[in-house]
Formats: C-alpha cells, sequence, structure tokens
C-alpha cells in the first residue's frame, strides 16, 4: 500500500521542478532586458538609430573583445527571436564583406543578430551597376536608416589571388594574341582584373603575383568603396549630406584584427561626379542672341547696338 502511494506522488517532483526552472528563466530574461541598454533585449526598430560615429566605435570595441577572446556574455533566445520579428530589424551599420567562410562577421565584431545588415559575395566585390549589392545597400541606408557602410575585406583572400593570377596572365597570353574561354567564375575574376592590374602597377616591377594580391586587397576595398558611389545616386545624396558614411577595412585571419582605412580617397571626386554631369543651361536670350534679333528687325544697327555688339564680341 506504501508503495502504491509513492508512486502516484513521485511525478510531483519533476513537474515542481519545470515551474521553478520556468519561473527562474522568465526573472533572468526580466533582468536581461534590464540591464539591456536595448527596450526589447535586442536592437530593434524601438531602439533609436545610431550616429556613423558610435556605429564605428561599436565595431571597433567588439573586435577588440574578439581579439582578446572575451566577448560578451550574451544569448539569443526566442524571446530575442519573438522581439525581432515582432518589433523589426534596426542594425546600426551595413557591412559588405566577403563570403569567405574564414570571415564570420558577426562573430569578429562580438554582435549579435540585429546588430548588423551584413552583405557578401566572393572578393567583396561591387562590379556591376546592376545587382543585389548595391539595391541592398540603398535598401539599408534607405529604409533600415543605418549611417555606416563598411567595405570589409580580408587577407589571403582566394578570390583577390585567383582574379591576380588571371589579370597578370591574360596580360602576358593578350600579348600572343590568346583568349582564353570564360567560365562564370572567370568572368567574376575578369570583374576583378583592373583591380589586380592596379595593385601590380603600384607596386616595383618583378613583384610576385602574392605580393600582387596581397597589396591588391586593399585597392579592391578602395574599389568597392568607390563603385557603390558611382552606381547608387540615393547613396551618394546621403554622403553628400554627411546622412551616411563609408568606410573600409581589412581583416586579419591570422590575428583576428581589423584594420580600419577610413574613407576613399577618391570620393570627393566621385561625390563631384553629380555636379559634373548636369547639363549646362543656355540662357534665354544673351547679349549676342539678343543683338541677332534686333538685326533682324532692323538690318542697319544703331550705333549702341553696334557697340553692344563688339563688347559682346559678335
Amino acid at each position: 500500500m506504501f508503495s502504491v502511494c509513492s508512486s502516484k506522488t513521485a511525478p510531483a517532483e519533476p513537474a515542481a521542478k519545470t515551474v521553478a526552472d520556468s519561473a527562474e528563466q522568465e526573472l533572468k530574461r526580466s533582468l536581461d532586458r534590464q540591464n539591456s541598454t536595448y527596450a526589447h533585449e535586442v536592437r530593434t526598430q524601438a531602439d533609436g538609430t545610431v550616429p556613423a560615429e558610435k556605429a564605428l566605435a561599436k565595431l571597433k570595441e567588439g573586435n577588440m573583445r574578439y581579439v582578446e577572446g572575451k566577448p560578451m556574455d550574451r544569448k539569443f533566445d526566442a524571446s530575442a527571436r519573438a522581439a525581432l520579428a515582432e518589433f523589426g530589424q534596426n542594425p546600426v551599420a551595413t557591412i559588405v564583406g566577403c563570403a569567405d567562410s574564414r570571415c564570420p562577421v558577426e562573430i569578429l565584431f562580438d554582435v549579435q543578430p540585429g546588430d548588423i545588415f551584413v552583405l557578401r559575395n566572393a572578393g567583396n566585390t561591387c562590379t556591376h551597376a546592376e545587382g543585389s549589392l548595391v539595391g541592398s545597400v540603398e535598401y539599408s541606408v534607405g529604409h533600415l536608416h543605418t549611417s555606416l557602410v563598411l567595405v570589409l575585406g580580408h587577407t589571403k583572400c582566394g578570390a583577390i589571388v585567383g582574379a591576380t593570377s588571371t589579370a597578370l596572365s591574360k596580360k602576358e597570353k593578350a600579348q600572343s594574341g590568346e583568349t582564353p574561354p570564360a567560365s562564370t567564375l572567370d568572368k567574376l575574376l575578369a570583374g576583378l582584373g583592373p583591380v589586380a592590374l592596379q595593385a601590380a602597377s603600384e607596386l616595383p616591377k618583378g613583384a610576385t603575383v602574392d605580393e600582387v594580391a596581397a597589396h591588391a586587397i586593399k585597392v579592391n576595398v578602395f574599389h568597392t568603396m568607390e563603385k557603390l558611389l558611382t552606381y547608387s545616386k540615393p547613396l551618394r545624396e546621403k554622403v553628400s549630406l554627411g546622412e551616411v558614411v563609408v568606410q573600409g577595412a581589412i581583416y586579419d585571419i591570422v590575428t583576428g584584427k581589423v584594420e580600419f582605412l577610413g574613407e576613399c580617397p577618391r570620393q570627393a571626386l566621385v561625390l563631384d561626379m553629380e555636379t559634373a554631369l548636369l547639363p549646362r543651361t543656355v540662357p534665354e536670350a544673351g547679349p549676342v542672341e539678343s543683338i541677332a534679333k534686333e538685326q533682324e528687325k532692323d538690318p542697319e544697327p544703331s550705333s549702341s547696338a553696334a557697340s553692344a555688339a563688339k563688347a559682346a564680341g559678335a
């Protein structure tokens, strides 16, 4: 009889423990929300926008923690996913990075989902105006209101090494009249050809492919920044107004440190492009045109009209 009663009351203990654990977890989540600088523990649209300088500082601090092996103690659970789903994303920065699996962008900046808007492709490159990269950057700065766009290259980039090898090889084959067939990958690498050739021209004659590729990584970061500005009028306008900052950086896959490069050296020239492309307006009636009309009415121009024509160079 005792054993029967014992078997009936035993399951109550795990149930009570489950309730206690659930209450403890809810209390911890509540404390996490109180300690967080965000309204819902993770960054959402309920939080304000972040200026570019503060966003850049956040990335630098996060990378320092990553290098030192002291990442923030955080968790991303169901409540965090629910908050982002319900209240929407509101990232502090847009990162254009390489698809290389050795470059986990959120990890190397020690941030969590909702903090940064990440775009990645092989070689962190922008070789064409048409495509998802330019449109996605415009979406991030326009709809999501990110004020910092960071183009992030990395050391030992396979795409840059391949592009450098292809560009230098094609240069030699072009001299012999050979034109190798192009695959989709070849076209991608060919798009990076100008970057590789520029890098080669900036190094002493006789530089190895590896040396050119190492320098091309930095050249490519600036190239991508320049092309983003060239291809995107909305981005140019926001940068000109001081609403968005475009900067570059290089991630060292060995040390884990990110070197921040600042703005593109040719940014001012690209921003001035908008003014240079504006059509010149022709005056409705300048001095010469006015005189010509008067001459049509009176074949014998007055002395004052003749004097005006002489002054105008007619």
